[in-house]
């Protein structure tokens, strides 16, 4: 029954990505249709976006309340209900009005999906999980371009992806009572290394998660991974473009080879995770996606970038997934749910503001600052997570300690 109902969990993540590339494949038809600027698509975005920090941060109390199935549900059928009125929508105004259930409903699954694996399911699981939201992004345009590319609709599209949900909020309404009874079954089951064991902090109901020890470099690491991987998905190609000379067709597909690092690194990090623990993945996968960004600053020729790009989406690859696996060790179950929705919406936040930060710095030079602006996000995301594990470290540690000292007489 868990694995049955593990794979409802990675339908749910497969159409969390749907949405997420259908307004940047679709938005030259778009705005032509409707008559909308070309810097429109930002705004959208952004409203988006802003939907899914404010769920995500609500999202711990609404978990607490409510249970994972119940906000899945309806999260779900709001994503469902805003892709339906984009597909109906008459002018731009109504799709801002539409983009706000999307970012909130967006923002209280993906939260509590995380949360719900992260504390019933292994470590594997967890990437394989976020490796099925890229096929989900992935399919996204797919089934855009099925229908523009003879001169269709691009409500069509909408439409399509909306029926999709509209099946799984069906599914899960059908497999709500599963939730809980999963959950007890999946915790019982999940065993958990010495090491974990002994990192796990006491649950204290009363303490504010900003105030927990260790739960703001957590937030920083956030900060700067959604950072560098949304600002290289977006500046990637200009910075080919401009800089090493590449022609626009070839540094599209060269961008794209780069997410597709990110996807395939994750299925197979979930067989590594056999073998090796969380924080050494996202240790390893830091290391690497800092060389790979090296790698493009180096005056290099211009095919060399390309593997820069597969380094840095390689070693990308299992940082995230990992680290949220980490939540419930590193803080306590009873925490994790309120500190997930924390850190998604931290996530959120470096994906929302860095890349436009790169842009603001772009313009009032070039370009070219590309590369450092990366080497110094990785960076600074490796150098948070460390502190943070030179922290958890030394809290194992002490319990350890105390209990050899000997009691003064």
């Amino acid at each position: 029954m868990a694995t049955f109902f593990l794979l409802i969990i990675y339908l749910a993540f497969i159409s969390l990505g749907l949405p997420d590339s259908l307004l940047g494949s679709a938005w030259p038809i778009i705005r032509g249709d409707l008559g909308a600027p070309l810097g429109t698509a930002g705004v959208l975005y952004m409203i988006v976006a802003a939907g899914t920090i404010v769920s995500s941060l609500a999202s711990g109390s609404l978990l607490g309340r409510f249970g994972t199935g119940k906000v899945t549900l309806v999260s779900c059928l709001m994503t469902a209900a805003a892709l339906l009125g984009y597909s109906a929508a008459p002018s731009v105004f109504w799709l801002g009005v539409c983009a706000i259930p999307l970012g909130l409903g967006a923002g209280a699954v993906d939260t509590g999906l995380n949360n719900y694996v992260a504390a019933h399911y292994k470590a594997h699981h967890m990437s394989w999980l976020h490796c099925f939201w890229g096929v989900g992004a992935t399919l996204g345009p797919v089934i855009m371009a099925g229908f523009i590319s003879g001169g269709g609709p691009w409500r069509s599209g909408y439409l399509t992806v909306a029926i999709i949900q509209f099946a799984l909020v069906v599914i899960l309404f059908l497999t709500l009572p599963l939730w809980d009874r999963v959950a007890r079954i999946a915790g019982d089951s999940r065993k958990e290394g010495p090491s974990e064991r002994e990192a796990e902090p006491p649950d204290a109901r009363s303490v504010k998660p900003l105030r927990i020890p260790g739960v703001k470099l957590a937030l920083a690491s956030f900060l700067f991974y959604c950072g560098v991987e949304s600002t290289v998905g977006l500046w990637g190609s200009s910075y080919l473009v401009g800089i090493k000379g590449v022609d626009a067709a070839t540094a599209a597909s060269w961008v794209s080879l780069y997410f597709a690092g990110i996807t395939v690194g994750r299925f197979i990090a979930g067989f590594v995770t056999f073998k090796l623990s969380n924080r050494v993945m996202v240790r390893a996968g830091q290391i690497i996606a800092l060389l790979g960004a090296v790698v493009l600053v180096l005056p290099l020729p211009a095919t060399l970038s390309l593997v820069g790009l597969l380094i840095i989406g390689l070693g990308l690859a299992p940082i995230f997934p990992c680290m949220l696996h980490e939540t419930p060790v590193r803080f306590g179950k009873r925490q994790s749910q309120t500190i997930m929705g924390f850190q998604m919406a931290m996530a959120y936040t470096g994906s929302t503001f860095m890349p436009p930060l790169l842009g603001f710095l772009a313009s009032h030079s070039t370009i070219g600052v590309f590369p450092v602006y990366i080497v110094l996000s990785a960076a600074a995301m490796w150098l948070f997570s460390e502190r943070l594990n030179v922290f958890l470290k030394a809290r194992s540690q002490a319990p350890q300690e105390s209990a050899i000292t000997p009691t003064p007489q």
